[in-house]
């Protein structure tokens, strides 16, 4: 019987491909748990087509991350917030402020969960950030916190 993997099955073969399995496998296990469908013409028309719009819009997603992080890279940030005389912050700076402060100082919209910080910025002084895109890409942006 012919299939088409809807899912990466490991021993059998890879999402999108059309393999010969037997009957009693493809009737007891692929089948049922909705791994594979029967193998037609039409539904392997469909998944390439899905599969080629797919592609397009991770193309787009691609680009699209690609001219954030050239816009977010070697850019730099001020945050004023009130500190002690020590210079130990009343309030902790995390993702969430970075980001709102990179909105307003670069108009760039990144999401809190890009941003890489080990753990909240609670002193003042110049932090070299790490925002990932996905895809490999990374940009770096220095922090300036001061009072």
């Amino acid at each position: 019987m012919k299939v088409l993997l809807l899912q990466d099955i490991k021993g059998t073969g890879n999402k999108g491909q059309i393999l010969e399995v037997s009957d009693g496998y493809a009737r007891n296990f692929l089948l049922p748990k909705k791994l594979a469908k029967i193998a037609s013409k039409e539904l392997i028309n469909q998944f390439k087509q899905s599969e080629e719009r797919e592609n397009k819009l991770m193309e787009q997603e691609l680009k699209a991350n690609q001219k954030k992080a050239s816009q977010i890279d070697g850019e730099e940030i001020e945050i004023k917030v009130k500190a002690s005389a020590t210079g130990t912050l009343y309030s902790a700076i995390g993702s969430a402020k970075i980001v709102e402060e990179i909105k307003k100082q670069i108009k760039s919209n990144i999401k809190s969960e890009q941003v890489v910080l080990n753990k909240p910025i609670k002193e003042i002084g110049e932090y070299k950030i790490k925002i990932k895109f996905g895809h490999g890409l990374e940009a770096e942006l220095r922090v300036i916190v001061s009072q």
